[in-house]
């Protein structure tokens, strides 16, 4: 349930504050005076496009955030979890703000989102009806989805859909393998051959670098081995080697110290060289030990380098990356063989054409069930509706080959009186008719809905007389199951609501200026007279007033708010 509604700097609207509560609200005022603004902000903020033009004039951004109670949205908190927007147990809170350049951004319970995960946030929360939608209502689509969203379908239409694709898909890669059989024919020759070469080589990972250490070792070994061994005799073995030198030194400088203890730093030294010396002379010996001077491993090495080498450039790729390109070519082979089995994608097809088949049986049974019981419905309210008499049905027309919609089209057929057949819904309605039809289908479809909060924006179009009484009436019912809102210019409906507010709009020095009015009893029967009466109200208006007040079941207790003025203020905006 929508409980508040904040908005700044939007359209006309400065800043406004609007608290909800339950039951069937009507808002009214004179025409202009914005009533649909307050719809159109939060359409914006339950995720739908906005231009740079919803920002108010001489302001940077517009900014629009609705608080909800959860507590009668089912599935919405798990749906938060799973998106990491989750906030407050047991409530929602939507953000949209909007520049003057264009740039949006959308946040759920504080956390960023995208305008897609917003939408489908408030699809959760919100229906909004609007005044026109009996123009889609003539498109087939429209119709079957009403008809699946009264039956609680979308979940199994949508599998359908899947399973549609999937279906597809198969049947489209089928054609292609049998068409490009000769192609992958080849190609998978070529692949194959790539394979047995590379499998025969061996490649293992790392061993052109280490092949390459080893080849620059054994190349150089006598080399090698000459300077290891020029080192030992230098440093250890020859007559004037420099361990000897050093041990000379540290004799003398050794007596010396006897005598001035200031050479005991620089014996230290001497002694140190000594030992890292003959740790020097034990490394290179081991070291000469080590040396490989084996021709034919040097041979070997080349061979191998070479193969390697030949190998990466007949492939065209760096000699490292042989091992990479052996495990590609065995997962193309892979597919390649796979893509070139006809009968293997023909039992794929064959599978995925039955799942559909399947999926698309019980919707199209389901369909079948809900049909009859929303023409059931609909032709309730019709006769409600000035349109005595007349039958409305839910056709459902057999496809010669299903679609990702299923295995029927869907068709809303009117009679709009007693002893007429039944004909296409855009070819015998008129305006009027369609109006009433599409009202009496959206009570019907909105008394299923899952949504806890329903909004019509002045459906109620082409409607008068008594017939603007039941309307009002099937709404308050309504609101009985739902939160239910309603923008209208009707009397007979205002009369129906639970609770009325008004918008009003006055222009001052600095601009126009609107606000939102929450009216209690005698204020109601003012702004109900206003509607009956035009500009100048007359205690034979004021009178009717009350009476369709008192007819409506209405008792009219003040209601809260802040008094200002002599009046119940629940928001102001203004426009410089």
């Amino acid at each position: 349930m929508l409980r508040l509604l904040a908005i700044r700097d939007f359209v006309i609207v400065e800043r406004m504050d609007l608290e909800f509560g339950p039951g069937f609200t009507v808002l009214t005022g004179e025409t202009g005076a914005g009533k649909s603004i307050l719809v159109d902000a939060l359409a914006i903020v339950l995720g739908e496009r906005g231009d740079p033009g919803v920002v108010r004039h001489g302001a940077q951004r517009a900014e629009i955030a609705a608080e909800f109670d959860t507590s009668d949205a089912p599935g919405l908190e798990s749906w938060l979890a799973q998106n990491e927007l989750a906030g407050d147990a047991g409530a929602c809170l939507l953000r949209r703000v909007i520049d003057s350049g264009g740039r949006s951004r959308a946040l759920v319970n504080g956390h960023p989102c995208t305008l897609a995960q917003l939408r489908q946030a408030g699809e959760f929360l919100v229906d909004i009806h609007g005044q026109h939608m009996h123009q889609s209502l003539l498109r087939p689509a429209c119709q079957r989805s009403l008809l699946d969203g009264y039956g609680g379908l979308g979940a199994q239409a949508a599998r359908v859909a899947q399973h549609y694709r999937h279906w597809r898909d198969l049947a489209g890669q089928l054609q292609s393998v049998e068409q490009d059989a000769a192609r992958l024919e080849r190609e998978r020759d070529e692949v194959s051959l790539r394979v047995r070469d590379l499998q025969a080589l061996q490649v293992g990972d790392g061993e052109w670098t280490e092949l390459q250490a080893d080849h620059q070792r054994l190349a150089h070994a006598a080399s090698l081995l000459e300077s290891a061994q020029m080192g030992v005799e230098l440093l250890a073995e020859g007559e004037t080697s420099c361990l000897a030198l050093l041990a000379a030194v540290s004799g003398r400088i050794g007596h010396a110290v006897e005598h001035d203890s200031d050479l005991r730093e620089v014996l230290d030294l001497l002694e140190s060289t000594q030992a890292e010396v003959q740790e020097a002379v034990y490394a290179l010996r081991r070291y000469g030990e080590r040396v490989d001077l084996d021709p034919s491993r040097l041979a070997e090495v080349e061979r191998r380098l070479e193969a390697i080498h030949d190998a990466a450039r007949k492939y065209r790729v760096p000699p490292a990356e042989l091992p990479d390109l052996l495990d590609r070519s065995r997962a193309q082979l892979e597919r390649l063989t796979a893509g070139l089995d006809p009968e293997s994608v023909r039992r794929q097809e064959a599978e995925a054409s039955d799942a559909y088949q399947g999926a698309a049986r019980l919707l199209s049974g389901a369909r079948h069930h809900w049909a009859p019981l929303l023409a059931q419905k609909v032709t309730a309210a019709m006769q409600t509706l000035a349109m005595a008499g007349g039958r409305f049905e839910a056709v459902l027309t057999e496809l010669e080959e299903g679609n990702a919609q299923g295995l029927e089209a869907v068709e809303f057929q009117v009679a709009s009186h007693a002893g007429l057949p039944a004909r296409p819904l855009a070819k015998v309605a008129s305006g009027g008719e369609l109006s009433r039809i599409s009202l009496a289908i959206q009570t019907a479809t909105s008394e299923v809905a899952n949504v806890p909060t329903l909004i019509f924006d002045e459906v109620d179009v082409g409607i008068g007389g008594g017939v603007a009484e039941i309307v009002g009436r099937l709404l308050k019912d309504l609101g009985r199951k739902h939160q239910v809102m309603c923008v209208t210019h009707l009397p007979q409906v205002a009369a129906a609501g639970d609770t009325q507010w008004r918008v009003v709009k006055t222009r001052t020095d600095a601009g126009a200026t609107s606000a939102v009015e929450v009216l209690d009893g005698a204020e109601r029967v003012e702004e109900i007279a206003r509607m009956l009466g035009g500009v100048k109200i007359t205690a034979t208006t004021r009178s009717h007033a009350q009476e369709m007040l008192s007819l409506a079941g209405r008792e009219l207790p003040a209601t809260g708010g802040e008094k200002r003025d002599g009046k119940r203020v629940k928001g102001k905006g203004a426009a410089g």
